[in-house]
């Protein structure tokens, strides 16, 4: 009698789902599953559903009689090209792309991409953008994605201690051996700027005013390709975020004058970086005063170390490198990519050239950095 062949089993079958509101305590799970920076459902609700530019594009892949295992969000933003109202639409960008350990390298991301730019061709976005890590870009351009261009963490070094050191050594022993020249270095750049925002007046504000409509009506004109920065948008995206790390400081020309501000997130316990995160300035001189405030209200939170993100050869990279921020090692970057809907839009036209982007980590998919 010949033996009962082995148990085959079967395989798995996956379905791409919508998400909804009712899906963000699933798509949490997954996430902490995913990532090291721990999300609630009351984060997610915040970042996909109360964002005033529009309500996010979520899916999630599930295993027959499953949770989600693989998950993809889409949000948009309101862009434009010179101010010119006539380009104003919503973009996307992408963020909270992951699979869960178990169920990688099975093919499940790339349904979900296209389920993602189907839903948002079909919502009327001219494009989407992302920036992916190293590892996962060639995926993305795979699946069609334009590659145009990189981003990378820039730093600027006010103390030199322990927790300083241990950071810049990320980048290679030579940094960290060579932080007291590096913060003496930044030191100098950092007066110098400063001294250009003489006689302004910064405020601590706990939320943004409606002049800072006007201001960015007068920034926008100069770039190609810009995040609409108005008061309901930035008052979510930092007043009203969940972290609660962020500090706003306005910049006064004048009693009455709103000329600038910046947005910096304070170190973490126990972390030695704050970040340099969104800054919107009417000229040169409102620009120097927001940065000098940034720095130092870092400082008096306890950084020891400060970054920014920008991308390579745009506006905001040139004024780190003036201010005194240090380039990373060549590979510390991510890449920028996108995904055009339209192709003969205004802002399609715009996006494929990054050194004319408005792009600070203020319009990054991430509620915090680091």
């Amino acid at each position: 009698m010949s033996p009962e062949p082995a148990a085959q089993t079967p395989p798995v079958t996956f379905a791409v789902h919508a998400c909804s509101r009712d899906d963000r305590e699933e798509q949490a799970r997954l996430f902490n599953q995913c990532f090291k920076k721990a999300v609630t459902a009351a984060n997610l609700h915040w970042r996909y559903d109360e964002n005033p530019h529009g309500a996010s594009v979520s899916f999630v892949t599930r295993p027959a009689g499953g949770e989600g295992v693989s998950g993809y969000a889409c949000s948009p933003r309101r862009a434009l090209s010179f101010g010119d109202e006539r380009t104003l639409a919503p973009v996307g960008e992408t963020g909270d792309v992951m699979t869960h350990p178990e169920w990688r390298k099975r093919g499940l991301f790339s349904d979900l991409d296209r389920a993602a730019m189907a839903a948002t061709k079909h919502l009327g976005w001219p494009c989407v953008f992302g920036l992916p890590n190293r590892r996962s870009a060639h995926i993305f351009v795979e699946l069609g994605w334009e590659v145009i261009g990189s981003v990378r963490p820039w730093t600027f070094v006010l103390r030199t201690d322990a927790a300083a050191r241990r950071e810049l050594a990320v980048d290679g022993r030579a940094r960290a051996w060579l932080a007291p020249f590096t913060a003496r270095t930044c030191r100098g750049a950092r007066r110098r700027r400063a001294v250009l925002g003489d006689g302004l007046r910064t405020l601590p504000l706990a939320r943004f005013p409606r002049d800072v409509e006007a201001l960015a009506r007068t920034v926008e004109k100069r770039f190609a390709f810009m995040i609409r920065r108005d008061a309901e948008y930035l008052n979510w995206r930092f007043a009203n975020s969940p972290s609660k790390l962020h500090r706003i400081v306005g910049v006064y020309d004048g009693a009455e004058r709103f000329a600038g501000y910046v947005v910096v997130q304070v170190p973490r316990p126990g972390e030695p970086v704050g970040y340099l995160v969104d800054v919107l300035a009417h000229d040169e001189r409102a620009l120097a005063a927001a940065l000098e405030t940034g720095i130092a209200t870092l400082e008096s939170a306890g950084a020891s170390l400060v970054r920014a993100t920008a991308i390579d050869g745009s506006w905001w990279q040139r004024v780190l490198v003036d201010v005194g921020f240090r380039a990373p090692k060549p590979e510390n970057h991510l890449t920028v990519i996108l995904h055009p809907h339209q192709t003969d839009h205004p802002l399609v036209k715009a996006a494929r050239d990054v050194r004319g982007w408005y792009f600070t980590d203020g319009d990054r998919d991430d509620e915090t950095m680091g």
